[in-house]
């Protein structure tokens, strides 16, 4: 049985959609993608969260529009979102203490200096005119 929305919750359901499988696929690719294990957990940790986030909420929204206002994807929301810092702060703990092989690589390092003189334009104490 289907149901015609209002022009505007098509539309707001549609970006939703679409932000959300944004938001997926760049997680997955940084899953793929990043180098190590510390870099690599942040992609099903933040951006697949946002995704899914996004998706149930377009879910919600066509269902309350359409007249059929349900609990499900607000408990299936408060669940990822409870469980999925926790369970990557979790993964972060076990691997720093059981697998030595996975520590964090080092900073990057930071340029040396006075502080805000390396900051401004060379021609900064310059006047005009």
């Amino acid at each position: 049985m289907t149901q015609n929305l209002p022009l505007w919750a098509d539309a707001l359901a549609a970006v939703l959609l679409v932000t959300g499988a944004t938001f997926a696929l760049i997680g997955s690719i940084g899953l793929a993608r990043l180098s190590d294990f510390f870099k690599r957990l942040h992609g099903p940790s933040k951006a697949t969260t946002l995704g899914v986030g996004c998706v149930l909420l377009a879910s919600a929204l066509v269902a309350g529009v359409a007249g059929k206002p349900s609990l499900h994807e607000a408990l299936i929301a408060v669940f990822l979102f409870l469980t999925a810092p926790v369970s990557a702060h979790l993964l972060v703990q076990l691997a720093l203490k059981h697998a030595p092989g996975l520590r964090p690589a080092p900073p990057a390092p930071q340029p040396t200096g006075s502080g805000a003189a390396d900051t401004e334009p060379p021609d900064a104490g310059r006047r005009a005119g």
